[in-house]
């Protein structure tokens, strides 16, 4: 048997047009956890019962008629002008890298990718398949479980405490002690990044809370009844420098083999 059969194989989702940046950068966090990273996306080829671990990733927001509500439309986006001068060159970097490795769609929701992340959760909760949801691919878990989200969190902040968006792990997290998430970060609290404008609500069924920011809002959740079952609002695939946010994907590699041994 070769190295790469004995592999657990992670399936990481995304978009038919754009998401380069984000499936390198992902890919890359899986390979140095030791399993073997399988693309995803609507139009593809879906690898089904060959997955041992998958992860939902981040992209388009969840279209609101999942959880039953009408579509809000964005305010503009003032946090964009306060952003420090080391955020706009990070920014403009991953900005180019984008433009680079991918052409973007410039639609605001995208109903093939939320049916077929939709029906991975759901074969994965029924079969045992850990799942690591990262920023929309949380939000997606808490919305399969019956829960719903707040369209735009500005509503939490103040110009004293404003809602940072900044790839560098600028924003604060409080850790659930005893959960999930505790175990495989080591800590009870962080600093991570931020990309979104948009967080978890009502929890769906049995979802819990595992990480929150100090004004309250959803940074992290999970089902302690499944073995790896964890959401986190915030992009650790770009943080490859931290040792604690790596340790979310060996956490997942490491629960994606054991399923991959059981199935054997």
């Amino acid at each position: 048997m070769t190295r790469k059969t004995r592999q657990a194989i992670v399936g990481v989702t995304g978009p038919d047009r754009g998401g380069l940046a984000a499936w390198l950068m992902t890919a890359l966090a899986v390979k140095r956890a030791g399993a073997r990273p399988v693309r995803i996306r609507p139009s593809g080829h879906n690898p089904g019962k060959q997955l041992d671990a998958i992860i939902i990733g981040g992209g388009t927001d969840v279209e609101p008629f999942h959880y039953g509500q009408p579509h809000e439309p964005k305010e503009p986006d003032d946090e964009a002008q306060r952003r420090s001068l080391l955020d706009w060159l990070v920014g403009l970097l991953l900005g180019i890298s984008r433009a680079i490795l991918a052409t973007h769609s410039a639609k605001e929701f995208d109903p093939e990718r939320d049916q077929l992340e939709s029906r991975l959760i759901r074969e994965a909760l029924s079969q045992g398949i850990p799942v690591l949801g990262i920023c929309r691919g949380a939000q997606l878990m808490n919305v399969v479980l019956g829960g719903s989200l707040h369209q735009d969190i500005g509503h939490f902040y103040t110009e004293e405490t404003s809602n940072i968006r900044s790839i560098l792990p600028r924003k604060t997290i409080i850790v659930t002690p005893g959960s999930h998430l505790a175990e495989f970060i080591g800590s009870d609290r962080g600093f991570v990044n931020a990309l979104h404008r948009q967080s978890i609500d009502r929890l769906g069924e049995q979802v819990e809370v595992s990480a929150r920011e100090p004004n309250g809002v959803i940074q992290a959740i999970e089902k302690r009844d499944q073995r790896f079952f964890v959401g986190v609002q915030w992009h650790p695939e770009y943080m490859p420098q931290s040792k604690s946010q790596q340790a979310l994907f060996r956490g997942l590699v490491k629960y994606a083999r054991i399923r991959r041994t059981e199935r054997a």
